[in-house]
């Protein structure tokens, strides 16, 4: 028996009216026990509008309005503080646009039960990811390559967005010493779940290109990540992490 009851689901979205319904709906047919809370960064598409609409629908799904692209650090921390203001064990990070398959929600619950956080990797038991063109694959995998060798982390897919936190993971950070805005986020949260000598475990996921709607990632975003993996390395060094 899942603990779905205890489980809620992050999800930030901009502009995401082409998916939002989809997702919210493939995610209660799993189970109405679920939470779902949408962070939405004043999408101008109506994509909060939408989610008002469906939680005359579902009880459970929750929508935190903010006035802009504020970041998707801030957002999943934003989210974080309001799962730990209630009784969730189980908070996950996912995104909208269907490249994290939600019915794999269940098989991180099932390896919750024995890590502090779970990763859904697209780079153990093969390479998976569909649909990617072979540069945005290269520069991917080397990306996790590359911060495995100066950071430590013994994480085959270390900018993977798709996570579940158990509670006292996310309580033994400081949310709020957490500097990075954009995918570099994912990349520090590792690192300080790892500093903390916490148990990570990735279980394989297959990473499909979005469905509906465009790409948030360009190269500010690669650049901010390579250099936060320096800055995180460095901080340890200096004991200020």
């Amino acid at each position: 028996m899942f603990p779905f009851n205890k489980t809620l689901i992050i999800i930030p979205t901009y502009n995401e009216i082409a998916n939002i319904s989809s997702m919210v709906n493939t995610v209660f047919q799993l189970s109405s026990d679920l939470s779902i809370l949408i962070i939405d960064d004043g999408s101008p598409d109506g994509t909060a509008s939408t989610v008002k609409e469906l939680q005359r629908q579902y009880p459970n799904l929750h929508l935190i309005s903010r006035s802009g692209k504020l970041g998707l650090g801030t957002a999943y921390i934003t989210g974080f503080k309001w799962a730990l203001a209630r009784q969730y064990e189980y908070i996950f990070e996912m995104d909208c646009d269907f490249s994290h398959d939600p019915t794999e929600i269940p098989s991180f619950l099932k390896a919750a039960e024995n890590a502090d956080l779970v990763i859904g990797s697209r780079y153990i038991g093969g390479i998976r990811i569909m649909n990617w063109p072979m540069k945005r694959l290269l520069l991917s995998y080397f990306a996790s390559v590359y911060i495995r060798f100066v950071t430590g982390i013994p994480v085959m897919d270390a900018t993977g967005g798709f996570k579940c936190f158990r509670r006292k993971t996310l309580e033994t950070i400081n949310l709020d010493k957490i500097f990075s805005k954009g995918y570099a986020f994912q990349i520090e949260l590792n690192f300080k779940v790892f500093s903390k000598k916490l148990r990570i475990t990735e279980i394989p996921i297959t990473f499909h290109e979005r469905r509906e709607g465009v790409s948030k990632m360009n190269g500010k975003i690669v650049k901010e990540a390579l250099w936060g993996v320096l800055k995180l390395r460095l901080l340890k060094i200096a004991g200020k992490l």
